[in-house]
């Protein structure tokens, strides 16, 4: 699924602080409440699922969503994009960019599978934790042109 059917601008928040790990997940969910994607119960799920497995992916970017049974939750396949300049701790490595992901169905693997063309390049990574503007996260998170 292209990223531009699940993510937009208003999805988009930078330059912005956490207190902790716990305050960056919640942003997230609240984005995804925020823009209808997920019933509210989502951001607590989100919370369980990174309890058990933790999200962090590497380049600074972790990927919090729900569990496999908080699925009935999702209302439509969403990202939530929350830059964290100044960093956030979760739990040892530093979180730059949290992308919160809401999918109902299999339509989450198409979306890690874009997101990891991002983290695979270091230069496009360090775009994603630097970008001043949500259009440039469009952009980097848009797929590739074959």
């Amino acid at each position: 699924m292209p990223a531009d059917l699940v993510l937009n601008a208003d999805a988009i928040r930078l330059g912005r602080t956490a207190r902790d790990r716990a305050d960056a997940i919640d942003q997230c969910g609240h984005l995804l409440v925020e823009s209808g994607a997920v019933e509210p119960g989502y951001v607590r799920a989100m919370h369980e699922r990174e309890a058990s497995i933790p999200t962090f992916m590497g380049e600074g970017v972790a990927i919090p969503h729900g569990t496999d049974a908080s699925r009935a939750l999702v209302r439509r396949t969403a990202l939530a994009i929350v830059q964290f300049p100044e960093g956030v701790d979760w739990d040892g490595p530093t979180v730059h960019v949290a992308i919160a992901i809401a999918a109902s169905g299999e339509e989450h693997l198409k979306v890690l599978s874009s997101l990891a063309g991002v983290l695979a390049d270091p230069e496009r990574a360090a775009r994603l934790r630097s970008a001043t503007d949500p259009e440039e996260v469009l952009e980097l998170l848009a797929p590739a042109a074959d």
